[in-house]
């Protein structure tokens, strides 16, 4: 597989597994990305005068988290808290009697 053609793939499942889930494509947001490495996979490279060397590719897993983006919701307007003054303890006293 060439690189173009997963290049390719990475862009076209985001596309088509929320399709087939009845998710709206136009609102998807990458929620999570992780490459981990995969076990190496073991071939053989034949040699000058019989040799035989160890030829190891390294895959890697891919794992794409898309989510719907949430609505924004517009804030709620906030009431105008009554302004409390502070009194001191002498005009509290005086205020009392």
């Amino acid at each position: 597989m060439e690189p173009s053609d997963r290049f390719f793939l990475l862009n076209y499942f985001p596309i088509i597994k929320p399709q087939a889930k009845n998710l709206d494509t136009e609102k998807l947001v990458v929620s999570h990305i992780q490459v981990n490495r995969a076990p190496k996979q073991r071939r053989r490279t034949y040699r000058a005068h019989g040799r035989i060397n160890p030829y190891q590719s390294s895959p890697s897993h891919i794992e794409i988290i898309l989510t719907e983006a949430a609505e924004d919701v517009p804030k709620a307007e906030e009431s105008k808290p009554k302004s409390t003054v502070k009194l001191t303890t002498l005009r509290a006293a005086k205020l009392r009697n």
